[in-house]
């Protein structure tokens, strides 16, 4: 499997970053303006020079999220639905990071 590359602040192999480094933060997102993998927004604002654009709702079928552990990745309404879970290796993610959804994804912040 190719090793996909990402961005950052990075402070292991398995996508932590120097702004979250916990035993469960092991995703990184692909942004959508710059389809680049970074381990977290202040990664993205700190090394790109252009803002951060989030993923339209109609994209949510697109793989965007990488699994730091085993490498694999998902689509967002997969990462969304996982249940803070990789569906692949069994890895557990942070649950917390779903509080930065609105930075990531539009349906996060799409009023009703």
């Amino acid at each position: 499997m190719k090793k996909i590359e990402v961005k950052g602040d990075l402070v292991d192999h398995e996508t932590r970053c120097s702004h979250y480094h916990t035993e469960r933060d092991i995703i990184a997102i692909k942004f959508y303006c710059c389809q680049t993998y970074y381990p977290c927004y202040q990664c993205h604002e700190h090394d790109a020079t252009h803002e951060i654009k989030v993923w339209p709702k109609e994209a949510f079928h697109e793989k965007a999220i990488l699994c730091g552990v085993c490498q694999n990745e998902l689509t967002i309404y997969e990462y969304m639905n996982s249940n803070s879970t990789c569906p692949h290796c069994s890895s557990s993610f942070n649950p917390g990071c779903s509080r930065h959804y609105p930075l990531y994804f539009e349906a996060s912040c799409t009023k009703k």
